[in-house]
């Protein structure tokens, strides 16, 4: 959460540190450009809610691996979940906001944009206290997106996961407007959610929902529908401390 980011260049048998200049060190999230692997995204803020963790101040993008960042924006989010590169056009990112940890603040949602970080637009946003808390994005149709917006709130003595700002969210215009998915996906209070679309079968969204008995769920028809899989501790311990939901590039099983 404090250890800024590492770069490995020998398929991982040595890594050396490639962030310390920013005045920084918390990471959200990193994310390579699909078409320039020298072009990288970083956002600041680790996402995973102890009540220890450190803030960010913003997005940083690196066009030369790694050697140099450039601040891109957004200071005030203070944690970012995960940012999504569209493959057609790497001018165009969209950034999970999480938000603040301690308060309310309006400055959490889906921001996209489209000039490579010049300006941002918040194209999702629920309510002061609800964040996005991770975000994919169709590799085949770009212009499909899934953000997962949770509702939560730290204090002092306690911590509050989830409410009725919670839900899993779908765009099919490129993240300009959105829609509540539903489908059979655990309805009332619902906490935090992990969402990965399978890049080599699109249609097939994964979800772990945190729910009184947190499972992963299953829709193989964009998210119209949805089964529940798997509730086994293994999957949803402490979503609210960690819960990462990747899919093989090449297996959606």
């Amino acid at each position: 959460a404090s250890g800024g980011v590492w770069k490995s260049s020998d398929s991982a048998t040595t890594f050396k540190p490639v962030f310390d200049k920013p005045p920084v060190q918390s990471i959200g999230a990193i994310t390579i450009d699909p078409k320039d692997p020298l072009t990288v995204w970083v956002g600041t803020g680790e996402s995973w809610t102890r009540n220890s963790v450190s803030v960010g101040d913003g997005v940083y993008k690196s066009t030369d691996g790694g050697e140099n960042w450039q601040k891109m924006g957004l200071e005030a989010s203070e944690r970012v979940s995960r940012i999504a590169i569209d493959p057609r056009n790497h001018d165009v990112v969209f950034v999970g906001a999480l938000g603040a940890l301690w308060n309310d603040n309006a400055d959490r949602g889906v921001y996209r944009t489209r000039d490579g970080g010049k300006t941002w637009d918040k194209v999702l946003f629920v309510d002061n206290g609800t964040g996005c808390a991770d975000l994919s994005i169709d590799p085949k149709n770009p212009d499909v997106l899934y953000a997962a917006m949770w509702q939560y709130r730290r204090t002092p003595w306690s911590f509050s996961s989830g409410g009725p700002g919670s839900a899993l969210y779908r765009s099919t215009d490129g993240g300009t407007t959105w829609k509540k998915v539903g489908g059979g996906l655990p309805a009332g209070v619902v906490g935090r959610i992990a969402v990965a679309i399978a890049p080599s079968r699109p249609s097939r969204v994964y979800a772990v929902v945190e729910t009184r008995n947190t499972a992963l769920w299953r829709s193989d028809d964009s998210g119209q529908t949805w089964a529940g899989l798997n509730s086994g501790a293994g999957v949803g311990a402490r979503p609210v401390y960690f819960c990462a939901l990747r899919v093989d590039p090449k297996d959606p099983d």
